[in-house]
């Protein structure tokens, strides 16, 4: 349940960032920002669950918390930190 809803928070920034970047740069841009998107997305997962199984136990945490769960939610926060920083809101 954990995984599908960090996969939903994906496809919500998804469409966020196209009408974002569709409105100030145009087709062009949106569909980049997807890609960037996708690409950090692709990227960062394997190099996540990399990191975790130095630290965490192919069963996880929990039943309901195994490794890749993990990794996705380690991902999302990183992601969620860098976008912040580099996509963040402007000065006016």
């Amino acid at each position: 349940m954990i995984t599908l809803f960090i996969f939903y928070l994906h496809t919500v920034a998804a469409a966020t960032l196209f009408t974002a970047s569709w409105q100030e740069e145009g087709l062009k841009g949106g569909l980049v920002a997807i890609g960037f998107l996708a690409l950090i997305f692709t990227v960062g997962w394997p190099m996540s669950t990399v990191i975790l199984t130095l630290f965490v136990p192919p069963a996880g945490a929990a039943a309901w918390l195994d490794r890749d769960t993990l990794s996705l939610i380690l991902l999302t926060a990183a992601e969620a930190t860098g976008y912040y920083l580099y996509l963040g809101r402007k000065p006016a």
